[in-house]
C-alpha cells in the first residue's frame, strides 16, 4: 500500500538526521529538505505547473493554505523537538495528526469517521505512545514543557491540515502528482526564510550534502508521491492513521542500524500499534 509504503521512508528521517554534522540546526536540516523535496516534486510533474492556473478561486485558496501547512510542519515540529525531546513531541505530532484529520473531515463534510476507524486509530495511538515513550515511561524521564507540547500539536494539526486539502482535491479530479507538486513546491519558497536567517555551512560539508539528499530526495520526493498516490484511493483520515507506522520503522532502525535498546514495554507498544493499523487496513468498512 502506498500510504504504508510512505511511512517506511519516513521512518528513515530520525536515523538518517542523526548523522547530522556538529553545528546543523535542526530546523535549518528540515527546511533544505523540504526546498529540494519540494522542488523536485513541483519540477517532475508537469501538471504541478499548470494547476493553479486551471484551478478555480476556491481551489487556489486551498493550495495556498496547504503550501503553507506543509510549511508550518517542519517549523512547529523542530523547535517542539528542542524543547520537550524526540518521543514526546513525536507522539504528540503524529498521535494528534489522525485525531485532527478525523475533525476536520468531519467538519468540512468530508465523511463522519466510523467506529472502526475510532477504535483502530485509538488502539495504534495508544501502540505509539508507549512504543515511543517506553524507556521514559520506566525512568525519571525529563520534564514536559508546556510550549513544547503546544508547538507539537501545531505540527499535528499542519499535517492533518495539508492531508485534508490534498486528499480534497484528489477527491474532485485533481492530479495526485500535480497536487503534491504544487503545494510542496510553494512551501519550497516560502521555507526558504527557515533556512536562510540560519546558519548554512554544515550544506557544504559531505555529510551535511548527504543527509540533505537523502532526506529532500527519499523521504520528502518518494515519500509524498507515494501518498500523494495512496491518497486516490484512501481516505485522509484512515491514511494519517496508517503513517503511525512512521515510529515503528524508526525504532526498528535505531536498533538494527544505532544500536540503540528498547524495553519490553516498548516491543509491547510496537504489537499494539501493529494491531491497530492491522484492524485498519483489513478488508471492511473504515
Amino acid at each position: 500500500m502506498p500510504i504504508l509504503a510512505s511511512a517506511l521512508l519516513w521512518g528513515t528521517t530520525g536515523t538518517a538526521a542523526s548523522f547530522a554534522p556538529a553545528g546543523a540546526p535542526a530546523a535549518g536540516i528540515g527546511a533544505a529538505a523540504l526546498m529540494l523535496g519540494g522542488m523536485l516534486l513541483f519540477l517532475t510533474d508537469r501538471a504541478a505547473w499548470s494547476l493553479p492556473r486551471v484551478c478555480g478561486a476556491g481551489e487556489r485558496w486551498l493550495l495556498l493554505v496547504g503550501a503553507v501547512a506543509v510549511v508550518g510542519y517542519p517549523v512547529t515540529f523542530y523547535p517542539a523537538v528542542t524543547r520537550t525531546g524526540v518521543a514526546v513531541s513525536t507522539v504528540i505530532a503524529l498521535g494528534s495528526a489522525p485525531v485532527f484529520t478525523g475533525l476536520l473531515g468531519w467538519l468540512a463534510r468530508q465523511g463522519r469517521p466510523s467506529g472502526r476507524w475510532a477504535g483502530a486509530t485509538g488502539l495504534a495511538v495508544l501502540g505509539c505512545a508507549v512504543l515511543v515513550l517506553g524507556p521514559e515511561l520506566l525512568g525519571d524521564g525529563a520534564a514536559v514543557d508546556l510550549p513544547g507540547v503546544l508547538l507539537a500539536a501545531l505540527a499535528g494539526l499542519s499535517y492533518a491540515v495539508y492531508s485534508l486539502i490534498a486528499g480534497r482535491l484528489i477527491a474532485a479530479g485533481r492530479p495526485a502528482g500535480g497536487v503534491m507538486g504544487a503545494m510542496f513546491g510553494g512551501a519550497a519558497v516560502l521555507v526558504l526564510p527557515v533556512l536562510a536567517l540560519g546558519p548554512v555551512g554544515w550544506l557544504l560539508s559531505a555529510r551535511g550534502a548527504g543527509i540533505v539528499l537523502h532526506l529532500g530526495v527519499v523521504t520528502t520526493f518518494l515519500a509524498y508521491r507515494l501518498f500523494g498516490h495512496g491518497l486516490r484511493h484512501t481516505p485522509a483520515q484512515t491514511a494519517t492513521t496508517l503513517t503511525l507506522a512512521e515510529p515503528a520503522v524508526a525504532a526498528v532502525l535505531g536498533v538494527a542500524a544505532l544500536g540503540e535498546r528498547l524495553p519490553a514495554l516498548s516491543w509491547c507498544g510496537l504489537a499494539v500499534l501493529a494491531g491497530g493499523l492491522a484492524a485498519l487496513t483489513l478488508p471492511g468498512r473504515r
